[in-house]
């Protein structure tokens, strides 16, 4: 009982496995039937300029660590603070374009104090994993979804975008390097960082004239190792994460820093994360750093899942799009998945908190859910609104009758257990 209480074609790879990586390029050099001049890219035939160069996979080269590192224990690992012997690296200029990609032993970056990125915050990232299957096959889960939505970002900022299938494809040669990373125990991964910053050494605010592309990933471990744990969430309506017209779709450093405060705040009355509430209506937008959604039964028993739509404040999460899909191909017949109710309907609309504490009151409240590439799914348990709780319905195990087959589905794809299109295998 609820209640209220107060890709693109195949590429050839050059490995080079000397203690100095050896450019497969120079300014000067002829490249298919290019050729640099004074700055700009040239037709060798016509003369005439071409437009920059793309990613391209065939010019990676690699540069073996020589101290390889040695593996933490599973059971120690923490999120964000071990990283794999290398990283990959794609430098960019508005004059020539990308340049070779490079995978090098995992180092720091020289950075000058001008650079734009440090004071303008010209940056954004994705977040993506690797999973190594029962026979050995490793794969990524949906890599082309981080694509697009990485060239969406770099659009907002006016940094370069690429070829999504491209830099998959040297991600893969980064994962395929450092396999051995990716631990085998259940509920593990490798999690991997593609990130995009300005490297221009000024402090004029400007599209920028030299960018960087580089990957580094971590090991992780299960969010909840020790099984699920519904989350408190704390209503914020005092600061917002996203306004119509700015950034919240896209994932920039400047979305994330800003948060801080929030879940501080949010952390000393004694809740897990906060949940952004937006305008007068306190309508539901996020939940921390994940999508969010609620499912709530009309009066006629049916039960109905609703996410807050992509207006431009909400981030198109990976996660997010999978469930709706796995959830639509339910309901259309595509394929069943046990245990998720025959009666749903699937909405992604706006949904304010009073509708939460009147379906709550009416005990139509079925559950509370977040979304991301971290957890999955996160069950949450009450809100925390004007100095009052919102019980959220859970089950024994800590979710709900619709986040739990659908979570069941998801990692099952992620893992191999489920064949699925959405995995785009790196090496077996």
């Amino acid at each position: 009982m609820s209640f209220f209480q107060p890709c693109s074609t195949p590429h050839h790879f050059v490995r080079l496995t000397q203690s100095a990586t050896r450019s497969l390029w120079w300014p000067t050099t002829t490249i298919g039937n290019r050729y640099m001049s004074k700055g700009i890219i040239r037709d060798s035939i016509t003369g005439e300029a071409v437009a920059p160069l793309d990613i391209e996979p065939s010019r990676l080269t690699i540069t073996r660590t020589t101290r390889p590192k040695e593996l933490p224990p599973s059971k120690s690992l923490v999120f964000g603070q071990t990283f794999s012997d290398h990283m990959l690296r794609i430098p960019w200029t508005d004059a020539t374009g990308w340049g070779a990609p490079s995978i090098v032993p995992f180092s720091n970056i020289s950075l000058s104090p001008s650079t734009t990125m440090i004071h303008y915050a010209q940056t954004i990232f994705e977040g993506m994993k690797a999973y190594m299957h029962e026979d050995g096959t490793i794969t990524l889960f949906r890599p082309d979804m981080n694509m697009k939505r990485m060239n969406t970002s770099a659009q907002r900022l006016v940094l370069p975008t690429f070829n999504g299938n491209a830099l998959i494809e040297c991600i893969k040669e980064l994962v395929t390097l450092d396999r051995k990373w990716i631990p085998e125990e259940p509920g593990h991964s490798l999690y991997i960082r593609p990130t995009l910053i300005a490297t221009n050494s000024t402090l004029v605010i400007a599209p920028p004239k030299e960018a960087l592309l580089f990957v580094i990933a971590c090991p992780v471990g299960p969010y909840y190792p020790q099984g699920f744990k519904p989350v408190p969430l704390h209503g914020t309506t005092e600061y917002i994460r996203a306004a119509p017209g700015g950034i919240g779709a896209h994932k920039l450093g400047a979305n994330y820093g800003p948060c801080v405060v929030a879940q501080k705040k949010a952390a000393k009355h004694g809740y897990a994360q906060n949940l952004w509430l937006h305008g007068p209506g306190h309508w539901l937008t996020e939940a921390g750093t994940m999508n969010l959604f609620v499912v709530i039964k009309d009066r006629g028993g049916v039960s109905e899942l609703i996410t807050p739509p992509l207006d431009g404040m909400i981030l198109p999460g990976i996660t997010r799009d999978s469930v709706l899909a796995l959830a639509r191909d339910h309901i259309s017949g595509v394929k069943r998945l046990q245990g998720l109710p025959d009666d749903i309907k699937v909405s992604e609309r706006p949904v304010n908190m009073y509708e939460i504490i009147q379906s709550s009151k009416e005990g139509r409240l079925v559950e509370l859910f977040g979304t991301g590439t971290a957890a999955v799914i996160t069950p949450v348990e009450r809100i925390g609104y004007n100095g009052c709780d919102v019980m959220i319905p859970t089950g024994d195990d800590g979710m709900g009758p619709v986040s739990r087959p659908l979570w069941t589905e998801l990692v099952g794809i992620q893992t191999g257990a489920i064949k699925s299109d959405w995995n785009y295998v790196v090496a077996k």
